[in-house]
């Protein structure tokens, strides 16, 4: 872990993709105590102020402080995205690890299976999911990442497995008698982990822009919720007098998703990662 962080720190980009992520964290973690006012504070009396050291980013249309839900957002976007790779990517390597290990018929119809997906752009299905359901939510959100996302992991996974699970270290388990299941999770997930931990990387960044997408056409978090993309949709309206409603929530989307590209390109230098 030492080494990894040290390797990082060499590597400009990386390190700021690693300061930014960092940082994201921290807001998304403090945010009760480091947010100026409510997110939900409204005060006509200061409707579409420019940044001040009342308001240092600026109020929106209700008066509301534009850096408070900025930090709140944070945190949904964050959330949004752990919550969204972390179900893809156990579904993904379930369905990578059968494939790959067992082949066969199981190995056909699987991925048959996620030719289907791949077959439709992710965010046109997220959107066609999303717009099934009457009310907008984080939660139906969460779940149409969810089922367009979990695809690029198991292609992953499977082809990871295919290429490691004749090496002689798999057959002296199985020689011994160790169970499929022991197999796969204890000599193969292991040896697999740094072409995951980097796609994981790019999959948090391509998750938070997706959500962020799916918020700016109304299907994301409820209204009036802070969110990035609901953020962005509402100062479209107002770009002529109050550019700032839109121009400081776009800053944030683009450094938390270029951090984590940053850092994932960091990470498969370090790992050595083949594309």
């Amino acid at each position: 872990m030492i080494s990894m962080v040290n390797e990082l720190l060499k590597n400009r980009l990386a390190f700021v993709g690693l300061v930014v992520i960092v940082g994201l964290l921290l807001v998304a973690i403090l945010a009760p105590w480091i947010m100026p006012y409510d997110p939900y504070q409204q005060n006509l009396a200061h409707e579409l102020a420019p940044p001040s050291l009342r308001h240092w980013l600026g109020s929106d249309q209700d008066g509301c402080d534009i850096l408070s839900r900025i930090i709140y957002g944070a945190r949904l976007s964050l959330w949004v995205a752990l919550v969204t790779v972390a179900i893809s990517l156990v579904a993904g390597m379930v369905v990578g690890c059968i494939a790959g290990y067992y082949g066969g018929l199981a190995d056909q119809l699987l991925m048959r299976l996620v030719d289907f997906f791949l077959a439709f752009p992710g965010i046109l299905m997220a959107i066609a999911i999303t717009a099934l359901f009457k009310d907008p939510s984080i939660n139906i959100v969460i779940f149409a990442l969810c089922i367009t996302g979990w695809v690029g992991y198991a292609r992953l996974v499977r082809g990871q497995i295919l290429a490691i699970k004749n090496n002689l270290f798999v057959e002296a388990a199985r020689a011994l008698g160790a169970k499929d299941s022991r197999i796969i999770l204890i000599h193969l997930i292991p040896n697999i982990l740094a072409p995951i931990i980097v796609e994981t990387t790019f999959g948090l960044a391509r998750v938070i822009l997706a959500e962020g997408g799916l918020s700016f056409l109304g299907l994301g978090a409820p209204p009036g919720t802070p969110s990035w993309g609901s953020m962005l949709n509402t100062g479209r309206q107002y770009m002529l007098v109050a550019p700032h409603l839109s121009i400081y929530p776009g800053l944030a989307i683009m450094l938390v998703v270029m951090g984590f590209n940053f850092l994932g390109d960091g990470l498969r230098d370090y790992l050595d990662v083949k594309d």
